[in-house]
Parts: C-alpha cells; structure tokens; sequence
C-alpha cells in the first residue's frame, strides 16, 4: 500500500483559491475512496487502479487529502482519481486543480501531516485547534468508510505527535489561535476596549463559531447574537448562550452591532451594499471579522466609513513568532516521530509476505505429517517426529523473517517480496490458507485461515520465535 496526499494551504495559495479547492470536500472522499476496479479490467490491472482510502482535511486556510493506492504502479492513476472529483466539486479547471495541489508522498506524507497536527504549518503557529480538527478529519473519513486501515494509523499517530508537542514543549502554551488573534487585533482597533459592553453578531454554528463563543465568553462579551443560515442558531446558543437571530431581525441586529464575526463560509456574502444600506446614514464603528475561509464578507465592506475589516491574512500577519527554543523543539518531536512512522510502516509492508512464506512452510509440513501418520498412525513416535519437524521450521523461519524486517526498515521490501515469490512461487498478494491438521494432537495452536486472521499470525509466529 502506498500513502500520498494532496495539499494546498495558505501558505502557497491564496485563501479565495483554497476556498474553491475546499467546495464539496466531503464529496470528493466519498467519491473517492475504496473505488472499484475499472470495467474490463482484473488482475493487476485493475488492482493497480484502486484507491483503497481517503481522509479529507478541509480548515480555514486548508485543503488537504491524504490517500492510499494499492500500489505503487497505482499512485498516478489514484492521484488523477481525486483531482477528476476535485475538479467536478470545485468547478475549477483540471489544470488549476493539478497545479494548486501539491503532491506528497513516502515519508514526506507522514512529516507533512505531523507537523500540520502540532500547529507547526498553521498561520499562527502553535495554535492548538488544528489538532482538534485532524481528529475530526479522522472520525469523519470512518464514519463515512472512507478511511483505511493505513490512513487510520497515520492520523493516529498525528494526534499521538501533537499531544507530545503540547506536552514537551512550551509551543502553543499562550493558547494563541486564528480567532484569539483576530479578537485581539480587534481590541486595539475599537474605540471602547471594554468586550463587557461590545454588541456581536455571529455568522455560522460550526466548529470556529463555538471556538469563537468561548472566547468572547473569557473576554466578558455576553451581548453575542447568532445568525446561522441553516436554522441552527437556536440549537447553538442554547448550549453555548446568546441570542438567535433569524432573517427576520437579522438586520436590526447588524444596525446595532459594534463587531460582526463570520465563520459560517456559507455560498452567499453580505456585500457592502447590503451592509451600507442596514447601517444607515449615520453609521456606528464597526469591526468586520471574517474567518470564513470563502469569506462571509465582501471584501469591499473595508471601504465604507467607519468599518475595520480583518480576514485570515490580517491575522496571518499579525501572529506572533514563537520562542525558536519551543520550535526548534517541536521540529525535532515531529521528525523523530514520523521517522518512527514510516520504520514501523515499512515492517508492516512485509507482513504479508511472513504469513504467506509461513503459511507455504507450515503446508509442506502438514503434508508430509499425513504421509508418516498413513504409515504409521496416531503413534507417540509419529507426535515426536511432529514436534521435531515444527522445531526445525521455527528455525528455518526465523532468519528470512528478521531480514524481512531490516530489510523493510532499510526502505528494501519489495526486493524481499519478489525474492519471496521468486524463490517459493508464493502469491504474497494472495497467500493460501493452511491445511487443516488432522489426526494426532497437535503440540502448538494449529494456523487458520482467513485474511482477518494474517496479522495477529505473524504476531504470534513472532512470539514463538522469541520464547
């Protein structure tokens, strides 16, 4: 199995671009991930053409797809696979989609995904929300089937880095994030520093909408009214506070309001017409926020009198620099971290192989245990020649399996697989089950068959190398 992904961000593409990118993300997995083979297409072939999972992360200032083809000869046709969607949700041309989106892949994948995870790719570094929203990235890919046992492991073990750098170092310990810094820049911006007396109207109910609630909480602002074009905003303030708004009273509220927040990234904006006209001719100060990543506000609203207006790159430029100590830190947490990933990684890539020379080696003995208890029955003699044989293959084992396992840590398992089957005529993609063991007691647990059963073999095969 191969793993890749898909990336653009804020910090190689405009945000407006990245918005586009964005549009139907979580149909562009769906339509993805676990793919068919090809009509007329089978064996090799068609296993080549499939994409065996996909994880979307889509975030204010991200799109992101991490993936994984059956195989590597696979990787180029699964890419084209998910730019085809990409395009079709997008409405962007094929071009600018493969263009925009930068490929990863090999140990790239799991340092890039890493280091998003600890904040260290985040317009304000060090911020501690992304974290969060690689775990739901996660959970949503496996509640819609989308996430294969390798995506799995990599955005585990993501989250696992992330917690360490939390922990480890002092990088995000002021608690910064896109929405502390835009509330602060909004703070020096207004007349009246005081969040106590400040009138908000905020835009969406999603996930930075309940960030942003908790922090005007913190900062003493109880006057927030919620506008949601879905017809959440009920459901929100009830467990988060505030009042609801509708389209009925919406306008009134924005008259009235000293700082507007948007963070639904719904289709339709509030244009500066639509916001001059509310005002009226003699217009309170207002500060617009927006961190709807397709943006809740036309950006002309910045040129009426008296509106401030900050988007993601206001706050992008207004982030403070962390500590280089608290980097440098992470840095290291997130490299040692993803080169653990990928050793581990590329010892799993033999598994297979391991169950299925282990498989070939243990069917050869079954057959020859039937010829000695034909000739000499369920006799102690033939339990000991039983017990002997099964001896001597551990020992025949042990050796190509350890070399399985610095060979893959050594990036070489695919030599190790094709001298597999070069030298045993074994279907490594396909190992045979065992034969079944029948007549004298045997002296150790018999092997099963099945594909859900191939791991915990190995496992146990490793075990018994080891007692």
């Amino acid at each position: 199995m191969v793993l890749f992904s898909l990336t653009a961000t804020h910090a190689d593409l405009n945000l407006e671009t990245v918005a586009r990118l964005s549009k139907g993300a979580s149909a562009v997995a769906s339509r993805s991930a676990m793919s068919p083979p090809l009509p007329g297409r089978s064996g090799d072939a068609a296993e080549d053409l499939a994409l065996n999972g996909s994880v979307v992360l889509a975030t204010c200032n991200r799109f992101e797809i991490y993936a994984e083809a059956a195989t590597e000869r696979g990787l180029e046709a699964a890419r084209d696979e998910l730019l085809k969607n990409i395009t079709t949700q997008s409405g962007l041309d094929v071009d600018t989609v493969s263009q925009a989106l930068t490929l990863r892949r090999g140990p790239e994948v799991a340092r890039h995904l890493f280091s998003v995870g600890a904040g260290l790719d985040s317009a304000v570094v060090g911020e501690r929300e992304i974290a969060g929203q690689v775990r739901r990235a996660l959970i949503t890919a496996q509640d819609s089937g989308t996430a294969s046992p390798g995506l799995v492991r990599l955005f585990q073990a993501a989250s696992r880095t992330a917690k360490e750098v939390g922990t480890r170092t002092a990088l995000g310990s002021r608690g910064l994030s896109i929405v502390s810094v835009a509330l602060e820049l909004a703070t020096e911006l207004s007349v009246d520093r005081d969040w106590e007396n400040t009138r908000v109207v905020l835009f969406g109910t999603g996930a930075y909408a309940g960030a942003t609630m908790a922090l005007l909480r913190e900062r003493g602002c109880t006057r927030v009214s919620v506008f949601s074009g879905s017809g959440r905003a009920g459901e929100f303030v009830a467990a988060r506070g505030g009042t609801a708004l509708d389209a009925d009273n919406l306008s009134a509220a924005i008259a009235e309001a000293d700082v507007l927040i948007g963070c639904s990234g719904s289709d339709r904006r509030v244009s500066a017409e639509e916001l001059a006209e509310v005002r009226g001719p003699e217009p309170r100060p207002l500060i617009v926020i927006d961190l709807a990543l397709s943006r809740d506000f036309d950006p002309a609203v910045d040129e009426l009198d008296g509106v401030e207006l900050l988007t993601l790159e206001s706050v992008r430029l207004a982030a403070p620099e962390e500590a280089a100590e608290s980097l440098a830190e992470a840095t290291r947490i997130v490299d040692s971290a993803a080169h653990e990933f990928e050793a581990e990684r590329r010892s799993r890539s033999v598994d297979s192989a391991i169950v299925a020379l282990r498989r070939h080696t243990m069917s050869v003995l079954d057959s020859e245990m039937e010829r000695v208890r034909a000739r000499h029955g369920c006799t102690a003699a033939a339990e000991e020649v039983e017990f002997a044989l099964r001896r001597m293959v551990k020992q025949l084992l042990h050796t190509p399996m350890v070399r399985g396992r610095e060979l893959a840590a050594a990036g070489l398992q695919e030599q190790y697989v094709n001298a597999i089957e070069a030298l045993y005529g074994i279907d490594v993609a396909e190992p045979q089950p065992a034969a079944s063991e029948a007549g004298c007691p045997a002296h150790e647990a018999p092997s099963h068959g099945g594909a859900a059963q191939d791991h915990t073999q190995q496992v146990q095969t490793q075990q018994d190398l080891s007692a």
